[in-house]
């Protein structure tokens, strides 16, 4: 079994990259805990699933990202995007600002909120009610801009994670330049959050072990070359990532709905097949967390909602709103493994590249400087 990563909170976590970066522009309260150089103009460019392993394996093929100072950081529990980008936004671990998870439950109806497609009625605002450190910003007189599709302007993800931004929509590579080259001139202090989700689009759909995966990534490579191309000499750039990826082959995926006894007192399967949410039915929590032990043994973890959250998985803190929304079982696999629901969720189940959980691969991402001297 690979042993897990404890997420680095506070200290070295894609949730405290924000606040690094907005004390490195000098807003008042907040902390350059990441030790970021001091400057009135940032660029934030995320690369999707862009793990720090895998850049290191594959350096060759981005020799731009491979030749800038940095160092690793980690992902916040589970190691997914709508997860990463909140944390990123607000600077909280998911147990503060409440989005635990690519799907995950509503207590109130029992409906499952998919958080990227935000497709359950929840208002986004009090689903996540924290202020964000594009707000706060914002307030203190720094042009904040978020650079990424039109389609996400309206979503409830970007209202949850990225308020406090104006939003650019840019569907195309150039178009995202454009809007970056305008968006970082603005005011006399700016803050640029760039979006590029290629890589993890090929690693789901290719694997993130193949010529495909390599030859996106050298597209990224050249891509964030660009950025800092178009940025004014004295802008800072940052490249990060939400989350890393391995693959799984089909031979290491356990079909929960091929296997009537893992769903045995199970009401809602929630989270991806590298980190499954199981909502128990009252009084099943006991013998559902016996039959995943039983059934997966060294390859996954397999705990309580309380013993997840005492490891500190989702933060120093877990809020009392969001604990429910937290699976009462929670699986999160170590080994080569995925947890798929074949019925249920087979878009899903048919995808190679695959993150979540918390093994190095996947929640070691990189912190990436390059200040333009």
């Amino acid at each position: 079994m690979i042993a897990p990563v404890s997420p680095q909170y506070g200290g070295g976590a894609l949730a405290d990259v924000l606040p690094s970066v907005a004390g490195a522009l000098s807003v008042p309260g907040e902390t350059n805990i990441l030790d970021l150089p001091p400057a009135s103009r940032y660029a934030v460019l995320l690369f999707d699933g862009l793990g720090w392993n895998l850049l290191q394996r594959y350096a060759d093929a981005a020799p731009y990202l491979s030749s800038l100072a940095g160092r690793s950081l980690t992902a916040g529990v589970p190691s997914t995007t709508a997860v990463s980008l909140t944390s990123l936004g607000t600077g909280l671990p998911p147990g503060a600002h409440g989005i635990v998870g690519y799907t995950s439950i509503v207590p109130e109806s029992g409906a499952l909120l998919n958080a990227l497609q935000w497709d359950a009625p929840v208002d986004p605002r009090r689903w996540q009610p924290h202020g964000t450190v594009f707000d706060r910003a914002m307030a203190a007189g720094v042009a904040t801009r978020n650079v990424s599709k039109v389609r996400f302007e309206k979503s409830g993800l970007t209202a949850a994670a990225f308020r406090g931004t104006m939003h650019r929509g840019a569907d195309t590579i150039e178009d995202r330049l454009d809007a970056t080259r305008f968006a970082s001139r603005e005011g006399r202090s700016s803050l640029v959050y760039v979006y590029d989700s290629q890589l993890d689009y090929t690693g789901h759909q290719q694997g993130c072990d193949s010529w495909q995966w390599q030859k996106e990534l050298t597209a990224a490579d050249s891509f964030a070359q660009r950025v800092r191309s178009a940025l004014p000499r004295d802008a800072v750039l940052v490249v990060v990532a939400d989350h890393g990826m391995i693959d799984v082959a089909p031979e290491d995926r356990v079909d929960l709905d091929a296997e009537p006894a893992l769903t045995e007192g199970v009401s809602l399967v929630g989270g991806e097949s590298r980190f499954r949410h199981l909502y128990c039915v009252p009084g099943a929590e006991a013998d559902v967390l016996a039959t995943f032990r039983a059934r997966l043994g060294d390859k996954a973890l397999v705990l309580t909602r309380d013993e997840a959250i005492g490891r500190g998985w989702f933060g120093p803190v877990v809020e009392e709103r969001v604990s429910p929304r937290l699976g009462d079982v929670i699986v999160a696999a170590l080994g080569p493994l995925a947890l798929v629901a074949s019925r249920r969720h087979a878009q899903e189940a048919a995808l190679i590249g695959l993150h979540g959980s918390l093994t190095p691969d996947e929640m070691e991402i990189p912190l990436l400087v390059d200040t333009g001297n």
